[in-house]
């Protein structure tokens, strides 16, 4: 079930949970400002961590926080004679941890998907060879915190540039009571378990190979989930090309 951040009513959020596992009294990290920061702290960093191993096991499914107010997509001005644009933060400043498809609208208004492609690998001489095409762009190369385009536009488009992207959650402040993480919701009590663990170890409570058991199966289990989530998508075999081996 979903979990929120903290319920010193209920004692069913977050926190109060990480105050059982570690064996703290009630209220002692709830009503302890240097205590509560340091476990949101550990609760954040949890989610980077969740987000780490569940981004490469989303395949068709684009995973977001669903307390974001927008959806993972920038839009940006295509502007003539530029080839290069930076991509560091979304709209909310959040963020960009990667991108992974790009659009680009034609003189005509119409948006159309352009491929990715590595500047320094062969067949990529018109990023790069001074002569400076312009046109419509049909590829692009990501490096650093931008992509450059294969073509240069020759012309201005409102909103003609589109980049689909992954980027990091919505964290956790100490004030925050009802707030819940807006994804994985079958899986929440692992933001209480990594803080605990964490904890424990710090402090080399009995608890520590419990809490590191728990974690390990809860991790697994998230894994596991999230690697067959896609009920919708058919499973294709590949052939197995022995040369590379």
């Amino acid at each position: 079930m979903s979990i929120v951040f903290s319920n010193t009513t209920t004692k069913n959020g977050l926190i109060q949970i990480i105050e059982r596992n570690c064996g703290f009294n009630d209220a002692d990290v709830s009503g302890d400002a240097t205590l509560l920061a340091k476990f949101t702290g550990d609760i954040n960093l949890a989610i980077d961590e969740i987000l780490g191993f569940m981004f490469p096991l989303g395949g068709t499914w684009q995973l977001d926080d669903s307390n974001h107010t927008d959806y993972p997509i920038i839009t940006t001005n295509l502007v003539s004679g530029q080839r290069d644009y930076s991509f560091t933060v979304d709209g909310s400043s959040n963020q960009i941890l990667d991108i992974y498809k790009v659009m680009v609208k034609d003189a005509q208004g119409v948006f159309h998907e352009i491929e990715p492609q590595d500047m320094q690998s062969d067949g990529a001489s018109s990023f790069y060879d001074g002569v400076n095409t312009t046109g419509t762009p049909t590829r692009y190369d990501k490096t650093g915190n931008g992509i450059f385009l294969d073509l240069i536009p020759s012309y201005n488009s409102t909103g003609g540039l589109k980049v689909f992207i992954n980027r990091e959650a919505s964290y956790f402040t100490t004030s925050d009571t009802t707030k819940k993480l807006g994804f994985a919701q079958l899986f929440h009590e692992y933001l209480a378990l990594r803080p605990s663990y964490q904890y424990a170890y710090r402090k080399s409570l009995p608890m520590v190979k419990t809490l590191d058991y728990e974690l390990q199966k809860m991790k697994a289990a998230i894994k596991e989930y999230f690697g067959t989530r896609e009920k919708d998508v058919r499973k294709q075999m590949k052939p197995f090309n022995e040369s590379n081996k």
